[in-house]
């Protein structure tokens, strides 16, 4: 059953900010009582994330076939399924929730993406490299270089994207949960940055697999 909301009712933190400016006084106060302790960097997953910077690491130096395919493809897939889910699944599901409800998604999801893209997004593109290096895809000889050029530059814009915008949207939204009074106007900003720039990346994967299905198939 649902609760009635309160008189002191802020905005949810991720909805679209046509309502930033009238936000009651009180929000801040309300906001901080509602959320839960977390940590910013979950300090168990940083044994995850090393497990998997040694793998990619020892496949690089062993220049084998399966490992860097096996890295890559399964980097490659896990990023496309986080920006698509993220973007066009998550995003308007956080639209509706409540505050107390999006406060408590935010830090239960928030801080496992703060390890989870960083990761994903280097595994894939240094294991996609050395495969490159590996099968000859890179050189200017490759008989489809412009379709891996093309893969290249998509590649890259989604990397600088995913860790030089949405990841620190990430940890801003964090940080200022994590302050006495949290802002809501500024958490609402940095959190439609996020989602549209998950939803922004997820366009540019489907363009990648498009990409892929043409060099698999020649």
């Amino acid at each position: 059953m649902a609760c009635p909301r309160p008189a002191s009712y802020a905005p949810p933190v991720a909805q679209t900010v046509v309502t930033a400016g009238t936000l009651e006084p009180q929000a801040p106060a309300a906001l901080a009582a509602e959320r839960p302790s977390f940590e910013i960097v979950p300090r168990r997953g940083l044994i995850a994330v090393a497990v998997v910077l040694a793998l990619v690491i020892a496949a690089i130096a062993a220049n084998k076939l399966w490992p860097l395919a096996f890295l890559h493809f399964v980097g490659g897939a896990s990023w496309t399924i986080i920006d698509l889910f993220l973007g066009f699944v998550l995003g308007p599901i956080m639209g509706q929730l409540s505050i107390p409800a999006r406060v408590e998604f935010t830090t239960r999801l928030m801080p496992k993406m703060v390890l989870i893209m960083p990761t994903v997004v280097t595994a894939t593109l240094a294991a996609g490299w050395q495969l490159g290096v590996h099968l000859g895809t890179v050189q200017s000889s490759y008989y489809h270089h412009g379709w891996t050029v093309a893969s290249f530059i998509v590649v890259g814009v989604m990397a600088v994207i995913a860790l030089g915008l949405l990841e620190p949207a990430n940890i801003a939204v964090l940080v200022e949960l994590k302050k006495p009074k949290p802002n809501p106007a500024v958490i609402e900003r940095l959190m439609k940055r996020f989602i549209y720039t998950a939803g922004a990346t997820g366009l540019m994967q489907i363009a990648t697999l498009v990409i892929m299905a043409k060099l698999t198939v020649g």
